[in-house]
């Protein structure tokens, strides 16, 4: 069922990008020899893994308990309050400090764990973002 969904889904898009028949056909051949090889079957295995991530995370949201439902938000609160110590209050602070002749350092937070794990959730509310642009919600 994906393949062929897969496979006309690509037919039309090949048609609305390519407008020169000889790019068309080249391009559907391409998406053709994918189809055969069964590259575009691993293609709708991996969509199928992330529906049913998705559908995980609905389930999740609805949940009544904070333990369920609150973990996703509460990483999300604190990479934001990492990284806005971390881009404003700790240079703020900093600054505010050498003009009062304070020679000392601040705690400095290592961000790079942070924007790793923000940039999945990120990532997940930009196609949820897609998701109600397109009536979805």
């Amino acid at each position: 069922m994906w393949p062929e969904l897969l496979l006309s889904f690509g037919k039309s898009l090949i048609e609305r990008v390519f407008p020169d028949p000889a790019a068309k056909a080249a391009a559907e051949l391409e998406l053709l020899r994918l189809h055969q090889t069964g590259e575009l079957a691993a293609l709708a295995a991996a969509t199928d893994l992330a529906k049913g991530q998705l559908a995980i995370n609905t389930e999740e949201a609805k949940s009544a308990s904070l333990f369920v439902a609150g973990w996703r938000p509460a990483i999300g609160w604190t990479c934001a309050a990492a990284f806005g110590y971390a881009a404003i209050l700790e240079p703020l602070m900093r600054m505010s400090a050498t003009v009062g002749g304070y020679v000392g350092t601040f705690p400095a937070i290592d961000t790079d764990i942070t924007l790793q794990v923000l940039m999945g959730l990120l990532g997940l509310g930009t196609l949820r973002t897609i998701e109600k642009l397109q009536g979805k919600a």
